[in-house]
């Protein structure tokens, strides 16, 4: 089981803060994990966006070709900038 969370406006714009994700054979990449979630259309395909969604897994930022094994904690977020 996956257990996602959404910050910020991403959180704002698909209005909600995280749910828990049953694996699945279709999700073995966070690639795959974005694409399952983006076809429930509407506010969801704007998690493709890579430039204006960054991902975490089990709290390191991570490219989307990273493996899942169904056990971890994934994090969605916009870029940050720090001053």
């Amino acid at each position: 089981m996956f257990s996602i969370h959404y910050f910020a406006s991403i959180r704002e714009q698909l209005d909600s803060d995280g749910e828990m994700l049953e694996t699945s054979a279709d999700i073995n990449t966070v690639a795959d994990l974005v694409t399952v979630l983006a076809r429930r259309g509407g506010a969801w395909a704007l998690l493709e966006d890579q430039q204006a969604v960054l991902v975490a897994v089990d709290q390191a930022v991570a490219d989307r070709s990273r493996s899942l094994a169904g056990n971890e904690e994934i994090a969605f977020f916009p870029p940050m900038t720090g001053g």
